[in-house]
């Protein structure tokens, strides 16, 4: 089926006894059953404005093929209010054409281009003196390509939008430039690679900018642990994994959290 509609209404003007009739994106779904062994979905429904838990009772085999993860449904429903929040009742959901849906609806963005966030990068890594650091940012940025303007940085705290990821690193080479600066004794070309590529990890860490969750390898090594193995990797490959820089970079990653690791 294709969306020829409007959105009727976010989901953050949602109220008790509204009944609607729209396009939602499935950002996560939860079998289970009744006590008396019936069949149900908590499927959690997103917009650009925020989320909603909803429930999908006595749910068939075909209702269950609908619901996945990642895919923008046609859902009719009530908004209720259950434990002091407000909950959607799924009274129909439909499969929809991806291609006749925008996932600008459905997802936060940054509020700036990704011309000027690569503008804002790009300047940055220019901005790094010495080689050894600045080429392996460059390698860096070189495997990982476009795809990183669209991450988020992290699933649902801080920065947890479409581009999220570049913002919250942009924003971090601005505050070190004005921290070094306030305090010029500091390693500056240090402490902007380290801001440029502490967080990359977290492009391995994440399934992806839609409906953010956890992979595996997120789960059991963390984006930390990834991007150091990166660093080790490019610096191997710039002959440099035994230089000063490559060991403070690496360290610079591994200690960001304020812990060992």
């Amino acid at each position: 089926m294709k969306w020829s509609g409007m959105m009727s209404k976010l989901i953050e003007n949602f109220v008790s006894k509204d009944s609607i009739n729209q396009p939602l994106l499935i950002k996560g779904v939860l079998k289970g059953a009744t006590d008396k062994g019936a069949p149900y979905l908590t499927i959690t429904l997103q917009d650009k404005s925020g989320s909603i838990h909803a429930k999908l009772w006595n749910v068939s085999s075909s209702e269950e093929e609908i619901a996945k993860v990642g895919k923008v449904v046609l859902i009719t429903g009530d908004i209720i209010e259950y434990n002091n929040a407000l909950q959607l009742r799924i009274r129909n959901i439909s499969p929809l054409d991806q291609e006749s849906v925008s996932m600008d609806d459905f997802v936060m963005t940054a509020d700036i281009s990704k011309e000027a966030l690569k503008k804002k990068i790009n300047t940055a890594i220019s901005s790094i003196n010495n080689i050894n650091y600045r080429n392996m940012v460059i390698k860096i940025y070189e495997t990982i390509g476009d795809d990183f303007y669209d991450y988020p940085a992290a699933a649902r705290i801080h920065h947890s939008f479409l581009g999220g990821l570049a913002v919250h690193i942009t924003d971090m080479v601005k505050l070190g430039n004005v921290i070094c600066e306030l305090y010029p004794q500091l390693n500056r070309d240090l402490l902007i690679a380290g801001i440029l590529t502490h967080d990359i990890g977290k492009m391995i860490e994440f399934s992806g900018p839609i409906t953010t969750e956890y992979t595996l390898e997120g789960k059991l090594t963390g984006h930390i642990s990834i991007m150091h193995g990166k660093l080790m990797e490019v610096s191997k490959e710039l002959n440099i994994e035994d230089s000063e820089e490559a060991i403070l970079l690496r360290h610079m990653v591994l200690s960001h959290h304020g812990q060992y690791e």
